[in-house]
């Protein structure tokens, strides 16, 4: 996991989208993070996903994630996420990654 370190450290500071093990999907401010890949997010939510209503946004504040738990982290386009419509986006849940 070394060459997860540098890419992790150009996103301090940015908004990020983080998939975990379980399907969840949070999305923050990365504020930090240490060797085993725990990882800060601040000013984060939690987005859940449903085929029959809009896209929740549940608020989760300053939240740290294990990083045994991290499946993907992403960097989000903050104009063109603030650009969709939640409430007309339907999807299937993510499903629990299976190892």
């Amino acid at each position: 996991m070394a060459s997860v370190g540098p890419t992790l450290e150009s996103l301090v500071d940015q908004v990020i989208s983080v998939i975990t093990n379980d399907g969840r999907n949070i999305v923050g401010t990365l504020r930090g993070f240490d060797q085993a890949t725990n990882i800060i997010l601040d000013e984060s939510h939690e987005r859940v996903y449903s085929t029959k209503e809009g896209v929740q946004q549940l608020v989760l504040g300053l939240y740290i994630i294990r990083g045994d738990n991290i499946s993907v982290v992403g960097e989000v386009d903050e104009e063109l996420d603030a650009a969709l419509d939640m409430s007309k986006l339907r999807a299937q849940p993510l499903k629990p990654v299976i190892h």
